[in-house]
This record gives C-alpha cells, sequence and structure tokens, in this order.
C-alpha cells in the first residue's frame, strides 16, 4: 500500500474507469499525485480538510426513532416468544421424559424421542451444549440439558410426533399448530433482527395469549376480563406502580377500551367528577339498568351545578354563563331516571360535592380485579382532550405494593368526598 491508496494490478486503460486522457488524472482516470492503476480510499480528508464524500456514519433523529420502535417491538415480542418456547419445553419434558428416560437415561432420552426424523436438529443441539459448557455460557445449571438448547419449532416437531402422548392433555391439536405458525413469522423476523410491523406485532400477542391458555390450563378465556393482563405487564408492570397505560385524551382512551368494556360485568362502579360524561354519554340508561339488576353497586358523585365551583369552571373554560351548569344537570336527571326503574334504588346512588374538582375518576371492580379511569382537571381543557392514566386494582398480576399504588389512593380519596358530600334526592 502506497501513501496514496491500495495499489492494483494495471490493467487495460480502456477498463480502468476512465479514459486515458482524464482530465487532473492519468492514464486510467486515477487522480493526480497516484501511480498508475492506484485507487483513492473513499471517504478520505480532501484537501481543505473538509469531510470526504464517503459513507455517512452519523443517525439523524428519523434513524433514532426507527431503531427505537423496531427495539420496542422486538423486545416485546421477545418476552412473549420467550413466555412460550419456555411453557413449550416445560410441557415436552412432563409428557415425554418418563416415557423415554427410564430406558434411554437422563442425557439421551432427548435424542432417542427425536427419533431418525430429527436426528439432523437434535444432534446439533447436543453439539450446542457442548460448546456452551466449555466456554462457560451456561450459567444456570438447571439449563444444562438437551432440551434447553432446543428450539421452538423443534420442541413443537417432538409434540407434534408424540400427539397421541399429549391427547389426553390437550383437546385441540389444530389449534395448537394454528398459534405456532402465527408466531413463526414474529420468531424468525425477531432472531434475525429484521423490522416487525405493528399489525404482525399484535397477531402474535393474540396468538401468545390463547396458546399460554391452551397450554397452561387456564379456565376461562382472558379475553372474557376487563382489559386482561398480557406477558409484558405481568413482567414490567411494578415499574410504574399500577399504571397500565397512558392516554393524550379520553378519545384515544375509548379506541383501546370502550365503554361496553369498561363498565360492563362491574360488580362495584364509583364514580366522581363533574359531569361524568364518559359514564352517562356512553352506557345508555338501560344498560345502566341491566348491570345494577344484575347486583352491581353504584355511586356517582357530580359537582354540584349550583356550586360556585361550576361558575369558576365555566370562565376557565371560557363558556357561557350557565352552560356547564346546565350539563351537569341533566346528567343528573339522567341517571335519577335510570335509579327510578330499578327494583331496589339503594343500589344506586347519586350525590353532589361542593368543593374545587381536581380530577375525574372512574373505579371498577369485577370479580376478581379492578379497573380505574384517572385524569386530572387542565386549566384549559375540557375533560375530553385531558391526558387520562389507566390503573390496575385488586385480583392477581397487581404489583406486591399495591397498597401504595395510585388506584388505592384515589379510592381512598373518593370515599373521603362522598362523606362530605350530600344525597341527590
Amino acid at each position: 500500500m502506497s501513501s496514496g491508496g491500495l495499489e492494483l494490478p494495471p490493467g487495460d486503460s480502456s477498463h480502468e474507469g476512465g479514459p486515458a486522457d482524464a482530465p487532473g488524472g492519468v492514464p486510467g482516470g486515477a487522480p493526480a499525485g497516484l501511480p498508475t492503476g492506484a485507487v483513492s480510499l473513499a471517504g478520505g480528508p480532501a484537501a481543505d480538510g473538509s469531510a470526504g464524500a464517503g459513507v455517512q456514519l452519523e443517525w439523524g433523529a428519523e434513524a433514532w426513532s426507527e431503531v427505537r420502535t423496531r427495539a420496542q417491538r422486538a423486545g416485546r415480542a421477545y418476552i412473549w416468544l420467550n413466555l412460550i418456547e419456555q411453557r413449550l419445553r416445560a410441557v415436552v419434558g412432563a409428557v415425554l421424559k418418563p416415557i423415554y428416560e427410564p430406558v434411554h437415561g437422563v442425557d439421551d432420552w432427548v435424542v432417542a424421542a427425536a427419533g431418525p426424523a430429527g436426528q439432523e436438529w437434535v444432534q446439533r443441539a447436543v453439539a450446542v451444549r457442548e460448546v456452551s459448557r466449555r466456554k462457560g455460557y451456561l450459567l444456570d445449571s438447571a439449563d444444562d440439558n438437551v432440551l434447553s438448547f432446543l428450539t421452538l419449532p423443534q420442541l413443537r416437531e417432538l409434540m407434534v410426533q408424540h400427539w397421541p402422548c399429549f391427547e389426553p392433555y390437550f383437546d385441540d391439536r389444530r389449534e395448537i399448530e394454528l398459534a405456532l405458525d402465527e408466531l413463526e413469522v414474529t420468531r424468525n423476523v425477531v432472531s434475525r433482527n429484521r423490522a416487525l410491523s405493528r399489525p404482525v406485532l399484535e397477531q402474535a400477542e393474540r396468538a401468545s395469549a390463547r396458546l399460554l391458555e391452551v397450554l397452561g390450563g387456564v379456565s376461562g378465556s382472558p379475553s372474557a376480563e376487563r382489559l386482561p393482563i398480557d406477558a409484558v405487564e405481568d413482567l414490567v408492570g411494578d415499574r410504574y406502580a399500577d399504571v397500565i397505560s397512558v392516554h393524550p385524551d379520553r378519545v384515544r382512551l375509548q379506541r383501546q377500551l370502550p365503554a361496553e368494556d369498561l363498565f360492563g360485568g362491574a360488580r362495584r362502579l364509583d364514580a366522581i367528577g363533574i359531569g361524568l360524561n364518559l359514564l352517562v354519554q356512553n352506557f345508555s340508561g338501560r344498560r345502566l339498568v341491566r348491570l345494577t339488576e344484575a347486583g352491581c353497586r353504584v355511586r356517582l358523585l357530580f359537582l354540584n351545578p349550583a356550586s360556585s365551583a361550576v361558575k369558576r369552571r365555566e370562565r376557565e373554560l371560557g363558556l357561557r354563563k350557565g352552560e356547564l351548569s346546565r350539563s351537569v344537570e341533566m346528567n343528573i336527571l339522567h341517571v335519577r331516571r335510570v335509579r327510578a326503574g330499578l327494583r331496589d334504588p339503594s343500589r344506586f346512588e347519586i350525590h353532589v360535592f361542593d368543593e374545587t374538582p381536581r380530577f375525574t375518576a372512574y373505579l371498577v371492580e369485577g370479580q376478581s380485579s379492578g379497573i380505574a379511569v384517572v385524569q386530572s382537571y387542565l386549566r384549559r381543557a375540557r375533560g375530553m382532550e385531558s391526558p387520562v392514566l389507566v390503573l390496575r386494582g385488586g385480583g392477581r398480576g397487581v404489583p406486591k405494593d399495591a397498597d401504595h399504588g395510585l388506584f388505592t389512593t384515589y379510592r381512598e380519596e373518593f370515599e373521603s368526598m362522598w362523606e362530605d358530600s350530600r344525597p341527590v334526592s
């Protein structure tokens, strides 16, 4: 190599990339100052010290945004895939190990179970295990077995080959295979660090939740629960106390959590706010009657439409005098009509408070868990435009320190306001 660049063998000038009389150059188009046949290194600094026309190594804001999105989606998908693989490995081990281990031993039962059709991939898993042993990659002695080195498709192959052994435990082989088929695209993309689209990620999450339910033998459909806990929330949910989602406004909240999904099937419903529009305007009176008759206890706490706090709020929002108070009155009249149609009106209580409204909250509790939708009142923004927190309280999947979560805080605040409020006749 010369100081000017890499030396290449001289060749015919017609193949050097330029005419012999190239301006400022030498035969073959080489830049001035370089020997014949030499090629300058790309990206080298220009004579004036400025950057050359080489490869651009820096990432702009758009590129960083793209790679972060890729990483977030891949990370979420990986959690699901990891859980599925661990669960399937446990199932395969629990069913096949008692059959093959007594005959073939602790180390060879997986090889025997794979049979002639699986010898290629099972021997590869054995080889990877040995390499991991030598290089110290086995950090947990529980992973020092061939089964731990089988991939998701290989575990599936073992299950399919020995389906008569699994049939007593699982009803629908086709459902398991279809769910694994849906996961294969995501697994392939994540393993090769390629871009994962949102629809494919959502499909993989649905398939994973369905597959975990089937493999885990959990009774009841997760989709029947209010905002079912997913694998990601279950693993990292306590990082943000009991906050499970945040939305910039109520419109985006209702796209993910419609009023029917939020209030339907509730056993206890407590709500506090100025006009409680999320409930009154999005959940029909007929549905409220059926909900209460089914055993739900309802307590609604409105801002007193005749209070000075309503007038201050009207001035903050730039509304005409009396506009907000009339809206609150209409909502109270609506829920009074609902209460009047009940066989047991004592299960449907309506109160008003006179204090400055600080937040609106809907605390909904079902059979096993609760959900709260909370908004703070901003000075110039109506409730529809204010940010929304969704909290999880009670039941499974709630952080160990749930007593110090936000659900409990807003529950205590509601009870305090309810004690100081007045009933509506």
